[in-house]
C-alpha cells in the first residue's frame, strides 16, 4: 500500500467530519474552500467529466432495480401507514433538490473516494467498495438508521460505479430513494435524517 496516496482521502475525510460537526455552524461558507481542493485533486490527476463519471450509463437491469426498490419502500410505507403527509408542490420541489444533493454525494463518494481507493488499493478491488461504503456510513453519525442505510446504499452504488461510470444515474437513484425514505419512513426512526450535532435536536 501506498501510504503517502492514502493521506489524501484521510485528510479529505476528516474535513468533511469537520465541516459537518463544527465548520457548517461556524463558517456556513467552508464548504466552496473545501470542493475547490476536491477539484484541484481532480485536476492535478488529470480527471475530466467523463472519467469521473458525469455521463449517463445506465442499462435496463439499473433502472429496474432502482424502480424495485422505490416501489417496496411505498409498499411498506402504504403498509405500516407512515407515509408523511405532504403537498404535491412541496414533494417535487423537495425530489428534485434531493436529486441534486444526491448527485453531490454520489460525487464525494464514487467520483472522489472509490477513485482514490481504487488507486490506493489497485490489486484489492474487492476491498474499494466496502471501503467507501464505510467511509460514507461514518460520515452519517450519529444517525444509527442512515448509517445502516448508507452503509448498504454506498456499497452498492460502488459496485455500480466501478464498471459503469454513471454518476448521473446514481445521483438520480440516491435522490428518489432518499426522498421516499423521507417520505415513508418516521422521524422517531430517521431523525428527519438529520446527521451531526442536528441529530441531537430531535
Amino acid at each position: 500500500m501506498n501510504w503517502r496516496a492514502a493521506v489524501e482521502p484521510g485528510v479529505a475525510f476528516v474535513t468533511i467530519m469537520l465541516y459537518i460537526w463544527w465548520l457548517r455552524f461556524r463558517f456556513p461558507y467552508a464548504w466552496i474552500a473545501m470542493l475547490a481542493l476536491l477539484i484541484a485533486s481532480h485536476v492535478r490527476r488529470r480527471e475530466g467529466f467523463r472519467e469521473l463519471g458525469f455521463r449517463w450509463n445506465a442499462s435496463a437491469p439499473l433502472w429496474l432495480t432502482l424502480w424495485l426498490i422505490a416501489a417496496v419502500i411505498l409498499a411498506l410505507g402504504l403498509i405500516f401507514h407512515t407515509i408523511r403527509q405532504v403537498s404535491w408542490q412541496g414533494a417535487c420541489l423537495s425530489l428534485v433538490l434531493y436529486c441534486i444533493w444526491g448527485l453531490f454525494q454520489q460525487y464525494l463518494l464514487n467520483g472522489y473516494f472509490v477513485n482514490r481507493f481504487s488507486h490506493l488499493l489497485p490489486h484489492h478491488a474487492r476491498a474499494v467498495p466496502i471501503l467507501a461504503a464505510l467511509f460514507f456510513s461514518f460520515a452519517h453519525l450519529p444517525n444509527w438508521f442512515l448509517m445502516l442505510v448508507t452503509l448498504a446504499g454506498g456499497y452498492g452504488c460502488a459496485r455500480v460505479y466501478l464498471p459503469h461510470r454513471n454518476l448521473y444515474f446514481l445521483g438520480l437513484a440516491h435522490g428518489v430513494v432518499g426522498f421516499l425514505i423521507y417520505l415513508v419512513v418516521p422521524d422517531s426512526v430517521s431523525h428527519h435524517l438529520y446527521v451531526g450535532p442536528k441529530w441531537f435536536s430531535m
